[in-house]
């Protein structure tokens, strides 16, 4: 399949899923980019497409990943008085939430016996995948395996976070924001927009902050590690 064909059809699967999410109340099963991504994920197979092609010619959605991240400046704008009144308990939920849960996933990856340069991409997961993929060139991954990773994360927390929230009893939509933004990204960050403006403006801080740490942290720690090995 040619490049534009590629890329018209993967935004064509992306509305296809936002139409089929909204007949079916919003349900978090159906998740646009999840449905997206399995409908590419097939149609590549079919057609004998290979990942690298299929990646280089949506190369202009990557490049938008950048400018998206940096226009959820706009609702933290509009909630700037919470985020001041609450800041040092947001500071201290993302450095937990972060620390456990780029911990906790190379721990059990390390336990299942993955190398180590498939840990530092594992890591990387842990932010969104516009971050993600800066990281990977910096520690010398491959950037499109920690993209895909991220992205995974994020469908994952997306699809089930509404859920995990409402089951722990957190109905602060400050709170459920935090935590997807941490957790999910910013495909977690996109379904707290859809639930409520302040949530999203939560996750979307959680996000930044995530990511940010992650980027200035995670090419030290990779440094550390090899220089101790050496």
């Amino acid at each position: 399949m040619s490049g534009p064909l590629l890329l018209a059809c993967t935004l064509l699967a992306f509305e296809g899923g936002l139409r089929l999410q909204r007949r079916l109340n919003g349900s978090a099963l159906a998740n646009p980019v999840l449905i997206a991504v399995m409908t590419m994920i097939l149609l590549l197979q079919a057609t004998g497409t290979s990942a690298d092609a299929y990646f280089a010619s949506v190369q202009p959605l990557n490049l938008l990943l950048g400018p998206a991240t940096v226009a959820l400046g706009l609702p933290l704008y509009r909630s700037a008085s919470s985020i001041r009144q609450a800041i040092v308990p947001i500071l201290i939920g993302v450095l937990v939430g972060g620390t456990v849960a780029a911990v906790s996933v190379v721990a059990i990856a390390s336990v299942l016996g993955a190398s180590v340069p498939l840990l530092y991409m594992i890591a990387s997961k842990s932010v969104t995948a516009a971050i993600s993929m800066g990281i990977a060139r910096e520690i010398g991954g491959d950037p499109q395996l920690a993209a895909a990773l991220s992205v995974i994360t994020g469908i994952s927390g997306a699809v089930i976070c509404v859920r995990v929230l409402d089951l722990a009893g957190v109905n602060d939509p400050r709170a459920r924001g935090l935590a997807a933004g941490v957790a999910a990204h910013g495909i977690g960050t996109a379904r707290m927009l859809a639930e409520s403006p302040q949530a999203g403006a939560f996750a979307g801080l959680a996000m930044g902050l995530t990511g940010f740490a992650g980027g200035v942290l995670m090419p030290l720690v990779v440094e550390i590690v090899r220089g101790a090995g050496h």
